[in-house]
């Protein structure tokens, strides 16, 4: 299992937190799966501005998944 966490904007958009899901084989793979959740997911999930992070290190989609990792989702940092 892998534990996916999403933050700021996107958790109010996608109205969730955190879910639960089979290990998939990348960040990629996962971004697939989640889209066919509707079309909310898959802009945001297709969105160069949304960032990803595995086991709290940006990842791009090519990162390998292992059963027990922490996928987040969030929008860009900003601030001055």
């Amino acid at each position: 299992m892998i534990n996916v966490l999403f933050f700021g904007q996107l958790r109010e958009q996608l109205k969730i937190d955190k879910l639960s899901l089979d290990t998939v084989p990348n960040v990629k793979d996962l971004k697939i799966l989640l889209a066919q959740r509707g079309v909310m997911w898959q802009e945001i999930l297709s969105s160069d501005s949304t960032l990803v992070a595995v086991n709290q290190t940006i990842s791009s989609d090519q990162t390998t998944l292992c059963d027990g990792d922490e996928i987040a989702f969030f929008p860009p940092v900003t601030g001055g």
